[in-house]
C-alpha cells in the first residue's frame, strides 16, 4: 500500500495542481534556469519535488503562480550557491571520449574550427607566425624565421605575445561557470 493508497483525495488534488502549474512551472524554469547555470528540466523536476514535499494538511499553494515564482527563484538561487561553493575532487573530470571515437573526432574537430576562426582574427604577423608553427611539417624555429624573414631570437616573444592575444580571445568568447549570471 502507498500514500496514494490511503488519501485518494489528496491524488487527486495533486494530480490537479499538478497539470494546472504545469505549463508556468516549465516557463519559469527555463527562464531562470540559464542565469543559474542549471538544466531546466532539473530545475523544473526540483519544484515538483518541493511541492510534493509540502506536508499534507496544507493542501495546494494558496497562490499557486506565486508559489511557483518563489520555488523557481529560490531553487535557482540555490543551485548559484551551490555552484560557486562546491569544487569537483581533483581527477573527477569527465573522461575524454577515446582517441577514435565518433565524439572525440568531432570535439576535435570542433576545437580545431575554433582556434583556426580565432587565429584568423589575430594581427596578420601574429596569424602568420603561429601558421607557421602549427604547420603539420613541424618547422624549425631557423625555418620559421626563414620562412617569415624575422631573425630566430624575436619568434619566441613575439609567438609568447600572439598567444597572449588569442588566449584572450578565446576567453572572451567562453563563459566560465562561476561567472555566469553575475553580471560582471
Amino acid at each position: 500500500m502507498t500514500l496514494l493508497d490511503h488519501e485518494p483525495d489528496r491524488a487527486t488534488r495533486t494530480a490537479l495542481t499538478v497539470r494546472a502549474l504545469q505549463p508556468l512551472v516549465r516557463a519559469e524554469a527555463r527562464a531562470e534556469a540559464p542565469a543559474a547555470g542549471l538544466d531546466p528540466a532539473d530545475l523544473e523536476q526540483t519544484v515538483w519535488l518541493r511541492l510534493l514535499e509540502r506536508p499534507a494538511a496544507a493542501g495546494p499553494p494558496r497562490d499557486p503562480a506565486r508559489w511557483v515564482r518563489d520555488t523557481v527563484r529560490a531553487e535557482a538561487r540555490r543551485g548559484r550557491r551551490t555552484a560557486r561553493r562546491e569544487r569537483p575532487y581533483a581527477g573527477t573530470e569527465p573522461a575524454a571520449p577515446p582517441a577514435g571515437s565518433p565524439e572525440g573526432a568531432a570535439l576535435g574537430a570542433a576545437e580545431r574550427r575554433a582556434l583556426r576562426a580565432a587565429m584568423a582574427r589575430l594581427p596578420e604577423r601574429c596569424a602568420r607566425l603561429l601558421n607557421a608553427m602549427l604547420a603539420p611539417t613541424d618547422p624549425t624555429y631557423r625555418e620559421i624565421a626563414g620562412e617569415l624573414g624575422m631573425s630566430q631570437g624575436s619568434l619566441g616573444p613575439i609567438r609568447s605575445r600572439c598567444l597572449g592575444c588569442l588566449r584572450r580571445m578565446l576567453a572572451a568568447e567562453v563563459v566560465t561557470p562561476e561567472l555566469r549570471g553575475r553580471g560582471r
